[in-house]
């Protein structure tokens, strides 16, 4: 693939959770969030974008939320389970995507607040009128995705390096 070519990346936070007497990491999806998590698939699926690459955070929850999205894909793309994911910063993320190889065209991350929304903030230089106010009225609840396209290398990509094509909540 060439760098010349568009590229997407797809911010994905993790569905409602559950707060039951366990740690963070391992706090289950809630009801509501098992439901949220399915319809956020459809969507996904519904965008038309060919995944190549999930990078999941290892928590429980970003675990169960992408495995009932997954299932709605008409494809699935390869996932790999990332420990730096859970809590980190916006840079922290940058950093993670900054290592992906230059054959993957689209990349869909699934992780958690605040990272998540931060880099949503930071990374668009320019945003779709539409997909910026829906974002900017709801943020970035749970089982929201943001999508970003971006051209150039993958070790290219810096806050501003991006556009905001499209942002969805499952209030919408």
């Amino acid at each position: 693939m060439s760098v010349a070519e568009p590229r997407r990346i797809v911010l994905f936070r993790h569905a409602k959770a559950d707060w039951p007497d366990v740690p963070d990491h391992e706090r289950p999806l809630a009801e509501r969030g098992r439901k949220d998590a399915a319809v956020a698939g459809r969507k996904l699926a519904d965008s038309g974008i060919p995944f190549d690459l999930a990078l999941c955070s290892t928590a429980v929850r970003t675990r169960e939320t992408w495995k009932l999205a997954v299932h709605e894909l008409p494809h699935r793309p390869k996932t790999v389970y990332e420990e730096r994911l859970y809590e980190a910063s916006p840079g922290q993320l940058i950093a993670v995507l900054n290592e992906t190889p230059d054959d993957v065209r689209n990349t869909l991350l699934i992780g958690h607040n605040p990272g998540v929304q931060g880099l949503a903030d930071i990374l668009a230089d320019r945003s779709e009128d539409e997909a910026q106010e829906r974002l900017s009225r709801h943020e970035f609840p749970a089982a929201a995705f943001a999508v970003f396209s971006f051209t150039g290398s993958w070790k290219s990509l810096e806050p501003g390096a991006a556009t905001l094509v499209e942002h969805w909540d499952p209030s919408e």
